[in-house]
């Protein structure tokens, strides 16, 4: 773990809730340290993306956690919060392009509920700690951990704090400090708990951070890339060159690691391209003799609470701004088409 995710996660709790160390140290855990956060974007050369540094799903699952555990100091909560990710394959959401289920994005969650009752170490863990396991194994459970769209949440938080610091790089860890002193808890139209803002100005502030993000999710580079690893991994599963299972129980390297041994030629050159990809092109046009893809996906975004005199209300019905920009982004479409120069036929 750099620097910066040390300091990272010392904004997001003072106190590091030391009961969750053994959990982290589970096998399951740790193979998340080999599934990155960012849907396998790590691996290219695309200008749109440049990393700063490899974060895994195991680092956002315990900025996750410390999130939570801020907020409730709730140990169940903390847990459920860690273990969300848990079923997470290699590339993460690229498994949901592969399937087809661009728009919800859920399958990577399915086997969640399995593998945390059939993991040893995590059940003996719980019992000794005398935790229920039914309390830890559905973080949607807890409105501050998990909530529907477009509210905000701490794995919603926390995938933007860490795009718009690693991958954006356009917040730096004063700016996710002030941003983040600014939440609480406020209760929403349900009445139920949902993290908001104290100060409206924080909150327009992160709003438009935010959209920064969502643009980059319509964003034809972002639909190509995913789409074009899920058709590789496609490949690669038809030529045998690995399983099924591999998705969920090997790490990304050692998946590249197949591919770029294999005796399948195409494959081989899908994954070269994909590695020293430059440029993603878009058109109104369906472009023949290349890879050419139109598809629509998630629309991330969020319409966060803020205090409003003594009661809470949404970002949009406050600032007029806002919520002009939130409308625009929820009609927003990048061309119909995006294409690279690669044939998967040839």
């Amino acid at each position: 773990m750099n620097s910066e995710i040390k300091d990272y996660y010392k904004i997001l709790s003072s106190n590091f809730p030391e009961f969750i160390n053994k959990y982290i140290q589970a096998p399951e855990l740790q193979r998340l340290s080999g599934v990155g956060q960012f849907c396998g974007v790590d691996y290219t050369s695309l200008p749109f993306y440049n990393l700063k540094y490899f974060y895994s799903r195991l680092d956002h699952s315990i900025a996750v956690a410390l999130i939570i555990w801020n907020f409730t100091k709730d140990k169940k909560q903390t847990l459920a919060g860690l273990f969300h990710d848990i079923s997470t394959p290699i590339f993460s959401h690229v498994i949901d392009y592969m399937h087809g289920d661009t728009l919800k994005q859920e399958l990577t969650e399915e086997n969640t509920e399995d593998i945390i009752k059939n993991s040893t170490t995590i059940t003996e863990l719980l019992n000794k700690d005398n935790i229920d396991i039914n309390d830890v194994i559905n973080y949607k459970m807890y409105p501050i951990a998990d909530n529907e769209r477009p509210k905000l949440s701490a794995d919603r938080l926390e995938g933007l704090f860490s795009a718009k610091l690693i991958w954006l790089k356009s917040w730096n860890l004063n700016d996710i400090k002030e941003i983040y002193d600014n939440i609480t808890i406020l209760k929403n139209e349900d009445n139920i708990n949902e993290l908001g803002f104290k100060n409206q100005n924080i909150a327009q502030k992160f709003t438009e951070g935010m959209l920064d993000l969502a643009y980059s999710f319509q964003d034809n580079n972002d639909k190509l890339t995913l789409n074009f690893l899920g058709d590789i991994l496609k490949s690669s599963l038809k030529s045998n060159i690995i399983q099924e299972q591999d998705l969920f129980t090997l790490t990304e390297q050692q998946v590249i690691k197949k591919i770029k041994y294999s005796n399948c030629e195409i494959t081989k050159n899908a994954w070269n391209f994909f590695e020293n990809m430059q440029e993603v092109k878009s058109s109104n046009q369906f472009i023949n003799n290349k890879y050419c893809i139109s598809l629509d996906c998630k629309r991330r975004y969020i319409d966060t609470l803020v205090m409003d005199g003594n009661l809470s209300n949404r970002i949009s019905n406050i600032s007029e701004d806002i919520n002009e920009k939130i409308e625009k982004f929820k009609s927003y479409n990048d061309l119909k088409y995006a294409y690279i120069d690669f044939n998967f036929s040839n």
